[in-house]
Formats: structure tokens, C-alpha cells, sequence
């Protein structure tokens, strides 16, 4: 079991291009010096992080990852009903995927027990 399971690598995928489109999308704001800008990028920033330490088998990233949806549900609830559904059904389904059983014990096993 030493690749990742499929549901790490479809997270991750997901994290990695979420963080590197929206700090593309959001860097000429950062640019032009808008106030907001660094916390939009370095929130990008963590979902890059995320995607890459859960691809690395870092425990670690399973939290980063969670800790980043349930932070973006959060900031949902000020903005249109539809997007907290989006947010909450988005955390619910990462949440599962990285916190199964099998899932979890490919994040415990150490590479030379894979």
C-alpha cells in the first residue's frame, strides 16, 4: 500500500489547484496593494501547502486540509446560503475522504512498512 489511496490524491489534486488558481486569480490584487490580498494568498498558500503534504503522507496535511474547508465555511456564513451549502457539503466529503479507516492507516504506516 505504498501509493496513496485514490481519495488522498483526488484531495490533494483538488487542494493543489484551488490554492495555485486562486493565488493567480488574486495575485494582481496583491499587486495593486489591496488590503486584503496577503490573507487571500496566504490562504491560497495553505491549500497548496495542504495538497502537497498529503501527497508527501504528512498527517499533518490531513489537518491543514480540514482546518482550511471549516475555515471557508465559516467565512460562508456571511455571504448567500447557497455557498455555505456548497462549503458545508465540501467539508463533510473531504472530512470523509481523509479520515476513513483506510485512509488513515495509509497516514500512520511508515514508508518501510509500505
Amino acid at each position: 500500500m505504498s501509493k496513496p489511496p485514490i481519495a488522498v490524491l483526488i484531495v490533494a489534486a483538488l487542494y493543489l489547484l484551488v490554492g495555485i488558481a486562486g493565488f493567480a486569480y488574486h495575485f494582481p490584487e496583491l499587486a495593486a496593494g489591496h488590503r486584503d490580498a496577503i490573507a487571500i494568498e496566504l490562504t491560497e498558500f495553505c491549500a497548496v501547502v495542504a495538497g502537497a503534504g498529503l501527497l508527501l503522507r504528512q498527517n499533518w496535511a490531513r489537518w491543514l486540509a480540514l482546518a482550511w474547508v471549516v475555515f471557508h465555511v465559516g467565512i460562508s456564513l456571511f455571504h448567500p446560503l447557497r455557498e455555505l451549502l456548497i462549503h458545508a457539503a465540501l467539508c463533510l466529503l473531504i472530512s470523509w475522504l481523509l479520515f476513513r479507516p483506510v485512509t488513515a492507516h495509509w497516514f500512520k504506516m511508515t514508508r518501510a512498512e509500505s
